[in-house]
């Protein structure tokens, strides 16, 4: 495919390392040209430097042979505009960020596509989507569902009380008899580790699983982490994911959320009927107590601020908080979170950028997962009959060491897959593999 991406800033630099792999034809737009320089020394793509809006700007990046105009950049109006204007010159997809979720909310009564905008993305709003997916479950940091929860990945992390601490996975597969979870991946000092048998669980280790729903219990038992019940949670910034955060929590929780401006805390409280709002400084650790932070299940911070973020949640895991989930902008950042004591950290570039990520994904791969800080993503196929992935037990085949069949859903019921199991036609298969591997996983199903 024909990609063109308007915006080298963050989202626009991860998703042109994703597709980088991919092998797509991808050109860059931006008015930086130090950024560009930097960009294309690192990346195979074409840079074009100018302001994506301009018509001669989007001729030269060949825009009416694009199969596919993503538009990111900064500014709202300009990722629109650019949008409008490449379809209208001949690309035949266009997706634009946008910051209005009234635009995503509304779409019945205002169809973008008849202006020539495909697809509207807003990273504030799939932020927010993504913190109440990771409540789920808060004794795990992450958590992803599979053909409606037949499957799961989960993320834990090695402590002291973990049982798995010191065992090789060998050694732990004695502790799992009914063979319901498979370790896929290793998060350690920023390494990812695509595990075999004789890799060995450290302390400090991030690890992550694929379980059937039996299995999920298991892994957290032999984690060392109680069963956690969220009741009462609280949001820290008023931002636009703070709003939506607390907007989609408030429906089953106790939200309160802290915001330090007064004139947008009234608004706020007007507009979150069910929630309660606080006007004050969120760096204020008596304010916090105050406010009862040792009484929360959970604290979320999303302020503009990732050192804020980081540091009151911080304050939240002392006053025992028990789950803690803290956006920064920052991409390295969300390595410190096995480190530090933070939960879980999320970045809404890195989100926005998977999300479209998927959305470009065609053919035999029915979904596509990334796990914040893992370098690897989760791919989920149906198995075609006479593909080479039916051949033999999965022992047999030649797989890429780079990637790990985690599990199979077949006739609606999840299974791990370990390595005598056999894959079938018209089966599911979760698999997780580094972003270089993509094409060589995709052989053994095609």
């Amino acid at each position: 495919m024909r990609i063109i991406i308007a915006g080298a800033g963050d989202v626009g630099f991860h998703l042109a390392k994703l597709l980088a792999y991919e092998e797509h034809d991808i050109v860059l737009i931006d008015k930086d040209a130090n950024l560009l320089t930097i960009i294309s020394n690192n990346l195979d793509v074409a840079i074009v430097r100018g302001n994506s809006t301009s018509y001669q700007i989007l001729e030269e990046a060949d825009v009416k042979n694009a199969d596919l105009l993503i538009s990111v950049t900064s500014s709202e109006e300009t990722n629109i505009t650019t949008a409008i204007i490449g379809k209208h010159l001949g690309a035949k997809k266009t997706i634009a960020r946008v910051q209005n979720v009234e635009y995503i909310f509304n779409r019945e009564c205002l169809d973008l596509r008849d202006l020539g905008i495909d697809e509207v993305i807003s990273p504030e709003s799939l932020a927010a989507k993504e913190i109440k997916r990771l409540l789920k479950e808060a004794a795990l940091t992450d958590s992803f569902e599979f053909d409606n929860g037949k499957l799961m990945l989960i993320g834990v992390m090695i402590d002291e009380n973990s049982l798995l601490k010191g065992k090789t996975l060998f050694e732990a597969s004695h502790l799992n008899p009914d063979s319901n979870f498979i370790t896929v991946a290793i998060l350690r000092n920023n390494e990812t580790i695509i595990p075999r048998g004789d890799n060995k669980f450290t302390l400090g280790d991030h690890a992550y699983f694929i379980a059937e729903p039996a299995g999920i219990d298991r892994v957290i038992e032999l984690a060392g982490k109680p069963k956690i019940g969220i009741k009462n949670i609280m949001v820290l910034g008023g931002s636009q994911v703070g709003y939506h955060t607390a907007k989609r929590l408030s429906r089953k929780f106790n939200v309160k959320l802290i915001e330090k401006n007064k004139e947008k805390a009234f608004e706020l409280a007007d507009q979150l009927k069910n929630v309660m709002v606080i006007n004050g400084d969120c760096r204020d650790v008596e304010l916090l107590q105050e406010e009862g932070i040792a009484e929360m299940d959970a604290f979320i911070a999303v302020t503009g601020n990732s050192e804020t973020n980081i540091m009151s949640s911080l304050v939240a895991k002392k006053h025992n908080v028990k789950k803690t989930i803290s956006l920064v902008e920052n991409m390295d950042y969300i390595h410190l979170s096995q480190n530090i004591g933070v939960d879980t950290m999320i970045n809404k570039k890195l989100i926005a950028a998977n999300f479209i990520f998927r959305y470009i994904r065609e053919g035999d791969v029915i979904s596509l997962t990334s796990i914040h800080g893992v370098d690897a993503e989760i791919l989920e196929f149906i198995v075609k009959a006479d593909s080479k992935i039916t051949k033999n037990a999965i022992k047999e085949l030649d797989f890429p060491k780079e990637a790990i069949i985690g599990g199979v859903v077949r006739g609606g019921v999840g299974y791990t897959a370990m390595g005598d199991f056999q894959i079938r036609p018209k089966d599911r298969v979760v698999v997780l593999c580094r972003s270089g591997c993509i094409h060589p996983v995709e052989s053994f199903f095609k």
